[in-house]
């Protein structure tokens, strides 16, 4: 197979990654069907879609045509047989369960055609933990999206049965799509860029714990000396909280990692709260208009 012969994907999951995978992929003329367990949950997630394809059109990153021409190559199903019929490449963005992963790609093994490339977005596992329940190790990466209305840039990375012509298939296809693919040679956690963002906060949250310093103060504290928008505390706010409790959680607790279980334990008293961040309107700061925004949160006080 070649990335040629790629003209119908399947996107498995309907949150909010599965939307923007969905939409990219239309977007750049591939048939699209996405699938989950429920029309309701699809209906929901194509009105998002929606409104994500507009404030593409709005910044620039696509026509409103191409926009337009995007929605009607999108069908919708929660009915395994048909999501499965004559796809050619598969991008799985599911709960990050490796058990949840390896059923749900063991089952499309056996109703895809044997040539079609499986892909897991998954964000914090690593694809070799379910590579053995796919059915097709060796069609099988990680083919991973940051969030398309602000980069480019996917990861790419293989397990160690990953055939040499999948992950040229993986990275070619990147590119007919408009992205710019960041090869990992290894397995690794997080990535290049999460590995980075993650050891980036885990050094923020440990300051807060120990109360070596304000949130606040920790914020000044990079966005001073680096001149940049957000710190470490408004760049968890964007992420969402509950997002970055689950990830450092689930490590934390696979390492038993006491450093990162108090910072875990730190960001559950936040999501218990509902203090999930901006998309909450309150997580570190208040929103719509958190202090770190406002002029004088970087101004000398007298």
């Amino acid at each position: 197979m070649k990335v040629e012969d790629i003209k119908k994907v399947l996107i498995i999951g309907g949150g909010t990654m599965g939307q923007q995978t969905a939409l990219i992929c239309a977007i750049h003329g591939y048939d699209v069907v996405m699938y989950d367990i429920s029309m309701e949950i699809l209906e929901k997630g194509f009105e998002r879609l929606k409104k994500n394809s507009i404030r593409l059109v709005k910044s620039g990153q696509c026509t409103e045509t191409a926009g337009t021409a995007a929605l009607t190559r999108i069908s919708l199903t929660d009915k395994p047989e048909k999501a499965a019929d004559n796809v050619d490449f598969i991008i799985e963005s599911v709960p990050e369960d490796p058990a949840l992963k390896g059923r749900i790609f063991g089952m499309f093994h056996e109703l895809c055609k044997p040539e079609a490339v499986f892909t897991t977005n998954t964000s914090t596992l690593l694809p070799s933990m379910f590579a053995e329940y796919v059915g097709r190790p060796e069609k099988f990466c990680a083919f991973h999206f940051h969030d398309i209305s602000m980069t480019k840039i996917v990861d790419v990375m293989p397990h160690p049965g990953t055939s040499a012509e999948t992950v040229e298939i993986v990275k070619d296809f990147a590119g007919k799509i408009g992205q710019i693919p960041i090869m990992l040679h290894t397995e690794n956690n997080g990535y290049v860029f999460n590995n980075m963002l993650m050891a980036y906060m885990e050094a923020a949250l440990a300051l807060a714990v120990r109360k070596i310093a304000s949130i606040e103060d920790i914020d000044r504290s990079w966005m001073g000396i680096l001149h940049t928008p957000l710190g470490p505390f408004g760049t968890m706010d964007s992420i969402g909280i509950d997002t970055v409790w689950k990830v450092t959680n689930f490590w934390a607790q696979k390492r038993q990692d006491k450093k990162a279980l108090a910072n875990a334990a730190f960001l559950k008293e936040y999501v218990d709260q509902g203090r999930l961040g901006i998309k909450t309107g309150k997580g570190f700061y208040d929103y719509p208009n958190p202090s770190y925004s406002k002029k004088d949160f970087l101004e000398p006080k007298n």
